[in-house]
């Protein structure tokens, strides 16, 4: 991003005093100010329903994030709070309230010499955003003299009816191009860098089908438990909060057709076109699972239920396994394993692309099973990419070993940006890649409706483990431990 490429704007964050905006927002801005010299180009008004707060306190609330994100209080930080941040009380939410946020941007605007160019960030709950889409309609803030951009967290609705109702919402007050969906693993360098893996190596393109991969499997690890958000996760669980969203998308690149230009709608329109593609869920390709009381990494952990805000009866799923299928040319009769799960042994994200064993097998004596090649991209922890593939160990008698190749990001390029400091400059250039389109949202919940309409049985697992073992005979591993490749 160069300098020229951000206009100068008004950010303005709805949910200012969130957790989101202490962690991920106000550190990323701040980076940016600093990086990029947006001082003048970039104003942070901070919206809450907090009325006490005031620009000073606002203020101060910043250079607290900022100090617990690690980030030196210097001259600048100071600086940058006085000079950039401001906060504006939204009340009870009134339109005399949305009045009274329209009367301040334009205030701020008219001391700066603002263009007119805002971005609404909704760093909210999602049953605020409702009343504030409505709000920003009603005051007339969905259009000003420039440009105006709206920037919707996810989850985008709770079933495929919530997820058209809140489209409908957004699409009465803005138009499509001026929504960016935000799903945060999209702004992750790996994640980015698959297509250009896929598109712009001639070797690995050819290899991406139905005939030489047997099958491809997405896996989120996550080993600590749900922790202080048991409130949020009864209501939301694993199919939810991670695998119609994250999963989903991760499923959409790696499946997708090349595109016909490496730009946004482009892209967007062949991932939507995978999500059409998936083949309805059935029960059985299905394992639900709720971690007990285990040890993790050598600690002892509670179980699920016993986690502050769960109810003690609860079958709310910590872990979900499912097998899907792609009815098209290049993916039918392709398994996607999509796993995700709390209190798992390891914190991980990747997805493993497995190719199928030769055809003949020519060497003596043959493996009791077969070692196919397998192309892990990491996506978290140490970024990067590992291809597996079969060598003569020295000596006699023949034996074949697995080794790999590996290459990793920060060994080539030191440290990377943050997932969000990515999807915020997009925003900001207005560039819509990485952001999930109006269809995309409402075809992934379709994919995900009967699985909402008859839950499958929530199946028990100790923490430290990965999931049931009804989870490795649907995705028929003979041991789950390949994960971790």
């Amino acid at each position: 991003m160069t300098n020229h490429q951000v206009a100068p704007h008004l950010f303005v964050a709805f949910g200012a005093t969130s957790d989101l905006m202490r962690r991920k927002l106000l550190p990323a801005l701040y980076h940016f100010s600093e990086q990029y010299g947006l001082e003048r180009r970039l104003l942070l008004v901070g919206v809450s329903r907090q009325k006490d707060l005031g620009d000073d306190g606002f203020r101060a609330l910043a250079r607290e994030a900022l100090a617990a994100a690690g980030l030196p209080q210097t001259g600048h930080t100071d600086a940058w709070c006085d000079a950039c941040l401001f906060f504006q009380p939204l009340g009870a939410g009134t339109p005399e309230d949305y009045r009274a946020l329209a009367a301040r941007l334009k205030a701020l605007e008219k001391t700066h010499k603002f263009p007119g160019n805002r971005l609404f960030y909704l760093a909210t709950p999602p049953d605020a955003f409702g009343p504030a889409i409505t709000g920003l309609g009603q005051a007339k803030l969905h259009r000003s003299p420039g440009w105006t951009r709206l920037v919707v967290e996810k989850p985008c609705g709770r079933d495929p009816e919530s997820a058209q109702n809140l489209n409908h919402l957004l699409q009465r007050y803005f138009d499509e191009p001026q929504i960016y969906r935000i799903d945060h693993y999209l702004g992750k360098e790996t994640v980015q860098n698959l297509l250009i893996f896929r598109f712009a190596n001639d070797i690995f393109e050819p290899l991406w089908h139905r005939n030489l991969v047997q099958s491809v499997q997405i896996t989120v690890a996550e080993s600590a438990g749900v922790g202080s958000r048991g409130n949020y996760y009864e209501q939301t669980g694993a199919l939810r909060d991670m695998a119609q969203n994250h999963l989903t998308q991760l499923l959409t690149l790696t499946a997708m057709e090349v595109p016909v230009t490496f730009e946004p709608e482009a892209i967007r329109s062949e991932k939507a076109k995978v999500l059409r593609a998936v083949s309805p869920v059935r029960p059985e390709d299905v394992v639900y699972g709720q971690y007990t009381r285990g040890s993790v990494g050598g600690r002892e952990a509670p179980g699920y239920r016993e986690e502050r805000g769960v109810a003690p009866d609860s079958v709310t799923e910590t872990f979900v396994a499912l097998k899907l299928g792609i009815e098209n040319w290049r993916w039918n009769g392709v398994p996607f394993y999509l796993i995700t799960g709390k209190g798992l042994p390891a914190r991980f994200t990747q997805i493993a692309v497995t190719f199928h064993c030769p055809p003949v097998w020519l060497f003596q004596p043959r493996p009791a099973t077969c070692s196919p090649n397998v192309l892990v991209f990491t996506l978290q922890p140490d970024e990067g990419f590992d291809l597996h593939f079969q060598v003569k160990a020295p000596g006699e008698p023949l034996e074949l070993k697995t080794q790999r190749l590996r290459y990793r990001y920060a060994e080539a390029f030191g440290t990377l940006p943050d997932a969000y400091e990515t999807l915020l400059v997009d925003v900001m250039a207005g560039d819509q890649t990485l952001f999930v389109r109006g269809d995309e949202a409402e075809a992934a919940w379709r994919i995900y409706a009967p699985l909402l309409a008859e839950r499958p049985p929530t199946l028990s697992y100790p923490a430290g483990t990965f999931g049931p073992q009804e989870a490795a005979r649907l995705m028929e591993w003979p041991d789950p431990a390949l994960l971790y490749r």
